[in-house]
């Protein structure tokens, strides 16, 4: 972990963000005091809550709701994935 001050990490953001990238968290600070934490993004994309919506999507034997929530979900997800620059 990194500690830097607030006015350090502005005039180097793109290296803050270059190394939170790379796995580094660091710490932002003002006046000394701990303000805020860069970390970084989790690396899951939504492949494999996909991934889960189809093993259950032929599921037989569920709840007749939470089959409709799953499907709801399930649908929803991918229809907000179709817009998700994020996506693989």
């Amino acid at each position: 972990m990194k500690e830097m001050a607030a006015s350090e990490a502005s005039r180097n953001f793109s290296a803050v963000l270059d190394e939170a990238e790379h796995g580094e968290t660091i710490v932002v600070t003002r006046n000394g005091r701990r303000v805020a934490m860069i970390t970084p993004a989790p690396r899951a994309n939504g492949k494999s809550l996909r991934e889960v919506f189809r093993r259950w999507q032929d599921h037989t034997g569920l709840d007749a709701k939470f089959e409709a929530d799953v499907t709801h979900a399930r649908d929803l997800a991918a229809s907000d994935l179709d817009e998700d620059p994020w996506r693989d």
